[in-house]
């Protein structure tokens, strides 16, 4: 073996262990831990029928906040229904109906940023058939009605009407 360019091959090797020295701590150094954060929803209204409006805010509370992020996506069920961005307010809110009556379990499942964690929460909906409107009153229709002309008597004989 000849090691004729051993300092050659010390400084490579320096300067490999000290560029994955700067790597590993970069890095750490640049990683910043995530704010935890706190969603929760509510729905507008609570109880609704089949194919009536109901509208699902969901809000973000995070120290280190900013709007946009990657949204709140939210489900019914295991269903997706919509990803929305978060406002200035920490809030994201969306309009949908159902089309299936009983209970529907909505979640808003807050995606995170650069600052903030992921967080969600759920809510019930309870949906129930669109009711039947009642039945219109009959109109009169004037069966049943008679008409009676009563004719009496009178001392002298005659009819009078």
């Amino acid at each position: 073996m000849d090691f004729t360019h051993s300092s050659s091959f010390r400084r490579i090797a320096v300067l490999f262990i000290a560029l994955i020295g700067l790597v590993m701590f970069s890095a750490q150094a640049s990683a910043q831990p995530f704010e935890p954060t706190t969603t929760t929803l509510q729905a507008s209204p609570t109880t609704a029928t089949v194919g009536q409006q109901v509208v699902l805010t969901a809000t973000v509370s995070c120290p280190g906040f900013a709007p946009g992020g990657l949204g709140v996506t939210f489900f019914d069920g295991s269903e997706l229904l919509d990803t929305v961005p978060v406002d200035a307010n920490g809030q994201a809110s969306l309009t949908t109906s159902f089309a299936t009556e009983g209970p529907h379990t909505i979640t808003a499942s807050y995606n995170g940023d650069e600052n903030c964690g992921a967080s969600n929460t759920t809510t019930t909906v309870d949906v129930s058939a669109e009711p039947t409107p009642p039945a219109p009153a009959p109109e009169p229709c004037g069966c049943g009605l008679i008409n009676i002309n009563v004719f009496s008597n009178n001392a002298n004989g005659r009819e009078a009407a």
